[in-house]
């Protein structure tokens, strides 16, 4: 009877260790296992957010890892790359996306912008110019090949790539200034002017000089800047 007892004891003080134990230890097993991958991609894009570029690449980092074949969770990690001005770390992880899937349209686009930024204009034609082939209405690659164009000066390819992407953006005052100084270089300055002015109807800030500084956000290189204030100071003005 006694040994039925301490066996009953026994058996009572497991079961009250083991509903002690179990939260415990359920806790510790989601320590261990981490958060998912979607978990970490929402907190890095709310860290990118904020601009808390090295918290943002550290979790989308983790999101790659658990999901390699994620395409899209690439590209965010890239563009958050590339926005924190890491342009070597943006183009390892771009490229490494397109052999993955070389027929992506969001990647062409974010690493032919990242090639044109960093001025690797051949790369950035290729780029730009297989995106297109991809997905024809891609204003995106239009108006950056257009900005690519214009440096190589083959200004005639500028100008028609200028053209689509100001078609396909109307309210979009970008692709008219691209438009304008390709006319420009192109030695077409009445062009030139014109598709200014079309810029300034849709955004009257572009009237100011100091604004124009705001394209190098919009792809333009320094020397683009410069000239779209020669342009601007070239406009005719109400007398």
């Amino acid at each position: 009877m006694e040994q039925q007892l301490g066996i009953k004891k026994l058996g009572m003080g497991l079961v009250t260790g083991l509903m002690i134990s179990l939260p415990i230890f359920l806790g510790t097993i989601r320590v261990s296992w981490g958060q998912t991958a979607e978990e970490y991609r929402i907190q890095g894009l709310n860290y990118r957010q904020q601009e808390k570029y090295p918290e943002a690449i550290e979790q989308l980092t983790k999101a790659v890892a658990l999901e390699p074949n994620n395409i899209a969770g690439r590209v965010i990690l890239g563009w958050t790359q590339h926005r924190a001005k890491q342009p070597e770390a943006a183009t390892q992880t771009l490229v490494e996306t397109f052999y993955r899937q070389p027929f992506d349209v969001p990647n062409l686009n974010a690493l032919g912008i990242v090639h044109l930024v960093n001025n690797r204009l051949p790369e950035a034609v290729l780029t730009h110019s297989w995106a297109i082939a991809i997905k024809p209405d891609n204003e995106i690659a239009h108006y950056n090949l257009s900005l690519a164009m214009e440096r190589l000066e083959q200004y005639p390819w500028a100008v028609s790539n200028a053209l689509v992407a100001s078609k396909l953006e109307p309210t979009n005052p970008h692709p008219l200034m691209a438009l304008s100084i390709a006319h420009w270089g192109a030695g077409d300055r009445p062009q030139a002017l014109q598709a200014f002015q079309k810029a300034l109807n849709l955004d009257g800030r572009y009237a100011e000089e100091e604004f124009l500084n705001y394209l190098g956000e919009a792809g333009f290189s320094s020397q683009q800047i410069k000239t779209s204030q020669a342009i601007l100071q070239n406009l005719p003005t109400d007398n």
